[in-house]
């Protein structure tokens, strides 16, 4: 019981601040890879709070063509070490291959759970206030368009309505859906 006392709060400690960090280098990866406005405030923020780690892996792990595969490798450690210290506390021991699937498929729901709530946010923004330009908005635009104008090419604008948007929701859901069952059974089939 004691234990279970001091190590609740400790893994919503580690699990709250290794979150926040994996997103924000995730969020640098994708506006990276989308060619986002870099002088954002918010893409300046993103950068100086991940720029440490990174410089220094990136003198060891270099960019392979547009992916900066520093940023994916930084992402996947810190995932495997909030995982695998989650784990130690509540007592449960995981093999290497296992804990590596298990953050694997934490880092894809990651990555789907951003583009559904970029396009979602931007969506609801186009309804209430439509037409504003500001430093969240630009980002929002600059993450959901490659999804969005993917769906565009097979969906198009009918009577004035853009529905890709909804294509985008239902196909990244139908995703997260196909793809992390599997990969959470292989975790545990390793375990």
């Amino acid at each position: 019981m004691a234990t279970a006392y001091m190590s609740n709060p400790i893994i919503f400690l580690i699990d709250t601040f290794f979150s926040l960090y994996i997103l924000a280098i995730m969020l640098r990866f994708l506006l990276q890879w989308c060619n986002a406005e870099f002088y954002n405030p918010i893409s300046q923020f993103l950068v100086k709070i991940t720029h440490p780690p990174l410089r220094i892996l990136r003198r060891y792990v270099p960019s392979i063509g547009k992916i900066d595969t520093a940023s994916l490798v930084l992402v996947l450690a810190l995932q495997m070490f909030a995982d695998f210290s989650i784990l130690m506390l509540k007592g449960v021991m995981i093999s290497i291959g296992a804990l590596l699937v298990m953050s694997l498929a934490e880092l894809i729901s990651l990555l789907l759970n951003i583009f559904i709530f970029a396009i979602f946010a931007r969506a609801l923004l186009s309804w209430f206030n439509p037409g504003a330009f500001d430093a969240a908005s630009s980002l929002l635009y600059s993450l959901s368009e490659p999804v969005l104008d993917l769906c565009r090419r097979f969906i198009p604008t009918i009577s004035g309505v853009d529905l890709s948007p909804l294509a985008a929701l239902v196909l990244l859901q139908l995703a997260k859906m196909m793809i992390l069952p599997p990969l959470q059974q292989l975790a545990s089939l390793i375990g």
